[in-house]
């Protein structure tokens, strides 16, 4: 039995067993937390036990992530669970720090936790991968501390074997692009504000429109860097006039095309140095 084969096996042992209970997915509509859904509630049915998909309204992702989460709980068959939470002045990210992401995902999960207590549910997932653990990922030290299980990661699976295992399930997020939060479009230690975050959800949503898979627009005051997949240079410069039009129209002053192209986590690079 292939590598593949064996982690797959061990992800749906893993997720069978805790099954057997009521469990809460941590749900946020990408094709880590869909995969995990999906299992979940393939395994609940058999059990004749719940899943709770709980989903985090919140500024920091974009608006439209929600009604398609929606639409997958309805489609899985999982109760959908909406908690909402302003992160800026709960989790007091207002200025970026370097440990965001730990201060946001303590916040959130004890949101969780706190959820799960009423409703007596002692199991929480969500959907970590290998890859995750091998880059920068300080709420990942969050989840540790607070118990909430990661079988994607137990079991060794990576990003490109979620997609695999998403498309063998027919699921529509296997070529989903990643959506991270938008405070990652920032350098550590800017002010953030949900404004500005419109603006770049609004821009990205632009660039899109053209077709573009991979798209982030990293801000540094007035500059707008664009991060897009190598191959897509060309549609970019295109129709580089129109998008050099929007973004000014957004309150860009310089627009400029990253020529590393599109890398996750690009914001990171000198993490080591603060």
């Amino acid at each position: 039995m292939c590598n593949y084969s064996l982690k797959k096996e061990q992800l749906l042992l893993k997720i069978s067993e805790y099954s057997r209970q009521d469990v809460i997915v941590a749900f946020s509509g990408g094709v880590d937390s869909t995969l995990l859904l999906k299992i979940a509630c393939d395994m609940a049915k058999k059990e004749g036990t719940k899943v709770y998909a709980v989903s985090m309204q919140t500024k920091l992702h974009p608006m439209g992530e929600m009604k398609e989460a929606e639409k997958t709980c309805k489609e899985l068959e999982a109760e959908h669970v909406v908690i909402f939470v302003n992160e800026l002045k709960e989790a007091g990210i207002m200025n970026n720090p370097v440990n965001r992401c730990y201060l946001c995902k303590k916040l959130l999960f004890t949101k969780i936790k706190d959820f799960a207590s009423e409703h007596g549910i002692g199991i929480i997932l969500e959907g970590t991968n290998e890859d995750d653990l091998h880059v920068y990922r300080p709420g990942i030290k969050a989840l540790k501390e607070l118990g909430i299980k990661s079988p994607l990661a137990e079991a060794g699976i990576t990003k490109t074997e979620v997609r695999k295992m998403a498309s063998e399930y027919g699921l529509k997020a296997a070529s989903k692009p990643s959506t991270p939060c938008l405070a990652t479009r920032f350098p550590y230690g800017t002010e953030l504000t949900y404004e500005d975050m419109e603006r770049v959800e609004k821009g990205e949503t632009y660039l899109k429109s053209f077709g573009l898979h991979n798209v982030r627009i990293r801000v540094y005051g007035k500059t707008a860097r664009i991060e897009v997949d190598e191959t897509a240079f060309s549609e970019v410069i295109c129709h580089k006039q129109d998008i050099i039009r929007y973004l000014k129209k957004l309150g860009f002053v310089y627009i400029t095309l990253d020529l590393e192209g599109f890398r996750s986590g690009s914001m990171d690079v000198e993490t080591d140095k603060i």
